[in-house]
């Protein structure tokens, strides 16, 4: 890499690392904790790319950006933040960064995006409208630290303000309408409807006209397109081709992979090539597990709004949720912080509050007929590609091997162990391992070894 940049953020180690590894990678830095020394570095003309953190002790890094965009339109700003929302990317993206990453970081894809900074030159893109559209809307539980949704977030802040379709499919409960909700918030379409249709809306013949005319140019949702009759396929197909004098932004959403629904027939090939401008998926809870502590410590702050004392998980509670397999996704875990924020006696939430608020949940079903039947491999081949999907032209973090083979083994260790009821001699024999290593393993994974009723 060749040129200067330009360092803020109140983390001290943060500066250093950063100064470090830039500098041998063979670039010249400035580093600094104060937001008032970085906007005087960029008015003195200093820096060819800026590498940002947004919560700074003199001010907001994000309220700089317009700032800098008007007078040195042709420096990039790279953001970085522990405030690990949809909102925080989506403001970014609004605020004319050139790009946008969340807190902890991974170094090695840090540097390779500065380097495109620094190649670039900047390549601003058009900044939207920022006004205040999504002040009111901090509450949105679209929130998540895993890479999985970070990726998520940065397509949603490119795609907000353009004008393609966009799929949007996921499991039940994982969000999909609040994706389809955020993007037409924070579009251009933002003060024009938001309308949200379903099968029964375009069962008749004039059914299509009625809604263009409720959707008036604003943003047209069609929910559940996979589970759409034939017939109203070809209507909607059809009303995408001619909308009218004021043309709506069509998104859909769908339980299902569209692409697999138009391979076995469900889905017609005409209407999913009209609506697949850009597909998004919304991952499971079980793909994400590390946001359920977010999200449970979000959900019982909202349950618990203006009340005198919050709530928290214990450490055992933290675990029994993240073990279930919330089969209703966010949801499910949504209304399980109500009941516990009604019904828990104290401050701590106990294991055993968490136990009997599951075990009144209902069984997990099978998500997918055909998963009794699926390879293994296929399963990962497919998690993978919608991976890789995600992060659009970029590639993920590096060390994608070790990160996926260490998803795999950990369950796999957890599995066999309840199998065995906790016997190590027979779980290592299951897996066909030598028992010190099991032993390591359970150490290197921090696998909590319990003996009990065999699961299986």
């Amino acid at each position: 890499m060749d040129g200067t940049v330009l360092v803020a953020d109140d983390d001290r180690t943060i500066r250093t690392v950063l100064t470090q590894a830039l500098t041998r990678a063979g670039c010249k830095v400035h580093a600094t904790s104060s937001l008032t020394t970085l906007m005087r570095w960029v008015a003195e003309g200093k820096g060819d790319a800026v590498i940002t953190d947004v919560s700074m002790p003199d001010g907001n890094g994000l309220e700089m950006l317009p700032k800098i965009s008007a007078d040195r339109p042709d420096l990039p700003v790279i953001v970085i933040s522990a405030q690990n929302t949809i909102m925080t990317a989506i403001k970014a993206a609004e605020a004319d960064a050139f790009d946008y990453l969340p807190k902890p970081f991974d170094l090695p894809d840090l540097m390779k995006r500065t380097a495109r900074a620094l190649e670039r030159g900047g390549a601003p893109r058009k900044a939207a409208s920022a006004q205040s559209a999504g002040e009111d809307r901090d509450d949105l539980p679209l929130v998540g630290r895993t890479p999985v949704m970070q990726a998520l977030y940065r397509v949603v802040a490119r795609v907000m303000n353009t004008d393609l379709p966009v799929i949007i499919w996921g499991e039940n409960g994982t969000g999909k309408s609040l994706i389809g909700k955020a993007i037409h918030d924070f579009s251009d379409r933002r003060s024009l409807p938001f309308v949200t249709v379903t099968a029964a809306e375009l069962q008749d013949i004039e059914g299509p006209a009625r809604v263009l005319a409720r959707v008036r140019g604003g943003t047209l949702l069609i929910d559940e397109i996979g589970d759409i009759p034939a017939e109203i396929q070809a209507r909607i197909a059809r009303m995408i081709d001619a909308p009218g004098e004021y043309a709506p932004r069509f998104l859909a959403t769908s339980q299902s992979d569209m692409a697999a629904a138009m391979k076995d027939g469900s889905l017609r090939r005409d209407l999913y090539y009209r609506l697949s401008g850009a597909t998004l998926h919304v991952p499971s809870l079980r793909d994400r597990v590390e946001d359920i502590d977010l999200l449970a410590l979000h959900f019982l702050d909202r349950a618990e709004s203006g009340s005198a004392g919050a709530r928290r998980l214990s450490d055992g509670a933290a675990k029994v949720f993240s073990n279930y397999p919330w089969p209703g996704n966010v949801r499910q875990l949504e209304n399980a912080m109500r009941q516990l924020a009604l019904t828990s006696r104290a401050p701590l939430i106990t294991q055993t509050e968490a136990e009997i608020v599951l075990g009144a949940q209902p069984d997990p079903e099978p998500l997918h007929a055909q998963a009794s039947t699926d390879r293994l491999g296929a399963s990962v081949e497919r998690h993978l590609r919608r991976y890789f999907d995600q992060h659009g032209t970029l590639l993920p973090p590096p060390g994608l091997y070790t990160r996926i083979l260490r998803e795999i083994e950990a369950p796999l260790i957890e599995i066999a162990l309840a199998a065995t009821s906790g016997n190590q001699a027979k779980c290592a024999d299951l897996l066909g391992i030598n028992r010190n290593t099991l032993r390591k393993k359970i150490t290197e994974l921090d696998i909590e070894v319990t003996r009990g009723r065999k699961m299986m």
